[in-house]
């Protein structure tokens, strides 16, 4: 367990794209039992991290050695004048879990968001993972009435 008051977030760098990948490959195995394709996943972190406008990422440290991520992408909303950043791709080390990571990088993303103009924040997570859910309840998101619907489409 990590001491919250040592927790730092700043937002990720070139430096950090193995990082950000090998986070990416754990949760896609861990809350979905999925196998991502590294070299898919190593163009999609190096290209959000070279196009800003498409979103960032922000990684979570203690004493300088990394403990958690998570991303932010936009979305325009033409019904509220404003764009809601999604937040996507949540890691927090094992070791690291239960000790405020998470509540620092959400807390980061707010304010950015916030301060940026942005109408919300929205994630989504998997139905079942219900301690992710508590976490996201307790920092003051609910539970909409949307639900998510995806065609995906072969890699070109």
């Amino acid at each position: 367990m990590i001491e919250t008051t040592q927790l730092q977030v700043r937002d990720a760098v070139s430096d950090d794209q193995a990082f950000l990948i090998d986070c990416a490959l754990a949760m896609a195995l861990e809350t979905e039992h999925k196998r991502l394709d590294p070299a898919r996943l190593q163009h999609g972190v190096g290209t959000l991290l070279a196009q800003p406008a498409r979103g960032f990422y922000l990684i979570a440290e203690h004493a300088g050695t990394r403990a958690g991520t998570l991303m932010v992408t936009y979305e325009w909303s033409d019904w509220r004048g404003g764009d809601f950043c999604w937040i996507q791709s949540v890691y927090v080390l094992p070791e690291a879990r239960r000790s405020g990571v998470y509540r620092a990088l959400h807390a980061s993303a707010s304010a950015r968001a916030r301060k940026a103009g942005a109408v919300g924040l929205r994630l989504y997570v998997e139905q079942d993972n219900l301690r992710a859910q508590r976490s996201y309840a307790a920092l003051g998101m609910r539970r909409t009435a949307y639900a998510l619907f995806e065609q995906e489409f072969a890699a070109q």
